[in-house]
């Protein structure tokens, strides 16, 4: 006997599944969630991919699943994997388990393994069902998709804004436009990119630490890489950006490791003398599209899923609005954002709001 395939309780257990998987950033990887019910629509297992080289979703819940996995269907966020890497296949998983129907919230984005999971499953005479939540699978893991589909990172930008659209005071004063309720939520969305970026005025003016600072944050062990995209290379040594360290707290089998990583001064020094042009590798394409080609190299160094930037094409735009006006006429800071041609523009696809203190998050 499996399982009864209710659309209801389809949809509900698999947004069982993306809780799971949203209580982890395994980036590079996507996240992914799966959860188990048995043979007699009970749920027995529910677990998440942690980070890139450990067990998946799905080994880990039928592990904990144990004989109750039998006859019982898997459901699971992300279409499970049909190839080698730092781990085993999870179709092998789920056909040794002896489950026998799977339930997948989107295929993957994958080019090179997209359709490979659920095509073997179907072959091995397993029922497959794809697409249940399948707007909020897709969402979840829409910054992996960008990047295996493009080789770009997924680019968020964060706007801090006054009631009147300012970003700072007639004077150049930006602290505080928001207010601390927002000032948190913003941390909290720092952790959750892999990097986070702004240009050399930012840095020389506001002279940013750009590091995660909730120490329960901290513990999750999220800090972003900083980058400062600075062709000239005028960053001051003594800036807190260079100044500050970036400290990590890592779990895994073998307990939990703090890491500090220091900004490279020598490295610094080395490139000045050398008359280096900038800290990223990201200089102009032979387009001449400069942004475009500091997103690629923020893929090919690794920042894949996740970037935080003040100018860029953005995948996601978060802006905090204040409720306080600042004094007097200033020079619009953000008219540079944007583009030229009406023909070359963005849409944004979801918005949402939320209120953080006296400001108000729109994403």
């Amino acid at each position: 006997m499996t399982t009864p395939a209710e659309p209801d309780f389809d949809t509900l257990t698999m947004r069982l599944a993306l809780d799971e998987a949203k209580k982890s950033q395994p980036s590079p990887n996507p996240p992914v969630g799966a959860v188990v019910v048995s043979a007699k629509g009970k749920v027995v297992a529910a677990a998440h991919h942690a980070r890139a080289g450990e067990e998946h979703a799905e080994g880990l819940a039928l592990a904990m699943a144990g004989s109750a996995a039998k006859g019982g269907t898997l459901f699971v966020t992300l279409e499970p994997c049909n190839h080698e890497g730092r781990t085993p296949p999870c179709v092998d998983q789920i056909l040794k388990a002896g489950i026998a129907r799977v339930v997948i919230g989107c295929v993957d984005p994958n080019p090179n393994v997209q359709g490979g999971g659920a095509a073997r499953l179907t072959e091995s005479g397993i029922p497959v069902e794809i697409g249940v939540a399948g707007a909020e699978a897709r969402a979840l893991i829409a910054p992996w998709t960008k990047f295996i589909t493009t080789g770009i990172p997924h680019v968020s930008l964060k706007l801090a804004l006054s009631l009147d659209g300012r970003i700072a005071t007639r004077s150049g004063a930006s602290k505080w436009v928001t207010g601390p309720e927002a000032r948190a939520k913003v941390q909290e969305l720092r952790s959750q990119h892999d990097a986070v970026a702004v240009g050399i005025g930012t840095a020389l003016v506001d002279d940013p630490r750009l590091t995660v600072r909730d120490s329960a944050l901290i513990a999750e062990g999220k800090s972003p890489v900083r980058i400062v995209f600075d062709t000239r290379l005028r960053i001051p040594l003594h800036s807190r950006l260079v100044q500050t360290p970036l400290i990590t707290e890592r779990s895994g089998a073998a307990g939990t490791r703090r890491e500090t990583r220091i900004a490279a001064h020598a490295h610094c020094r080395r490139a000045r003398a050398a008359g280096g042009r900038d800290c990223t590798g990201a200089g102009t394409s032979p387009s001449g599209s400069r942004s475009k080609a500091r997103r690629r190299s923020g893929g090919e160094k690794g920042i894949g899923r996740r970037g935080d930037a003040k100018n860029s094409r953005a995948g996601r735009c978060s802006t905090q609005s204040a409720r306080s006006i600042t004094a007097g006429e200033i020079a619009d800071k953000i008219r540079h954002v944007g583009v030229e041609r009406a023909e070359n523009k963005s849409y944004v696809g979801r918005i949402s709001a939320e209120k953080s203190g006296d400001s108000r998050l729109a994403s």
